[in-house]
């Protein structure tokens, strides 16, 4: 996007979407021009070990200009996973200290977003600021997962992040479900039936 005249782009990337609780979030990146770093790559392809330094060492360069937004379960119910997406999106956006020029996004086009932008399939293995917002995204939903397991341990949110892992179902199913679980999604409506 550069080559359009385009100087300050961001890549979006959000983490989230396929879990039964917790938020969804979504992290905008714009790295410095020629940015180059050995391992940032899409967040799934990284250790959590090795996500959580990558991220220490993205946010602690200071030209690198990034934010995060994100939609709690409760929301997510309100306007489905999809449109929340979008609007985690929108709010990363909107919360970096300087506005981009344009930007790209993981995947699809993206309704909303308050910039110009490309979707770029597999973006998160093409784009160095989209990988960047991979990791932002994903270690900022998973600190937050981590402390809603000491708020609600019976579930195992620290191992598997609100994922439909055994361990979630068994726990869901046998607790029913917390109040950040994402109340639309079948497996967690069906532990509601069952319970109450």
């Amino acid at each position: 996007m550069q080559a359009l005249g385009h100087h300050l782009v961001a890549g979006i990337d959000e983490a989230g979407r396929g879990p039964l609780a917790g938020p969804v979030t979504a992290g905008a990146v714009i790295l410095p021009e020629g940015f180059q770093h050995a391992v940032v790559n899409d967040s799934k392809q990284l250790s959590e070990k090795r996500r959580e330094q990558v991220y220490e060492e993205l946010i602690a360069d200071e030209r690198v200009i990034w934010a995060w937004g994100l939609v709690e379960a409760e929301e997510i119910d309100r306007i489905n996973i999809l449109q929340a997406t979008y609007v985690a999106m929108a709010r990363a956006v909107k919360a970096l200290a300087v506005k981009p020029d344009a930007a790209l996004v993981d995947g699809r086009e993206v309704k909303g977003l308050p910039v110009p932008h490309r979707g770029v399939i597999k973006g998160d293995s093409l784009s160095m600021s989209i990988a960047a917002a991979s990791i932002i995204a994903k270690v900022e939903r998973d600190r937050i997962m981590r402390n809603y397991a000491v708020e609600y341990p019976q579930y195992g949110f620290e191992k598997h992040k609100g994922y439909g892992t055994k361990v979630h179902l068994e726990g869901l199913n046998a607790y029913g479900p917390c109040a950040i679980h994402r109340k639309s999604f079948s497996p967690v409506a069906k532990a509601a039936g069952e319970v109450c």
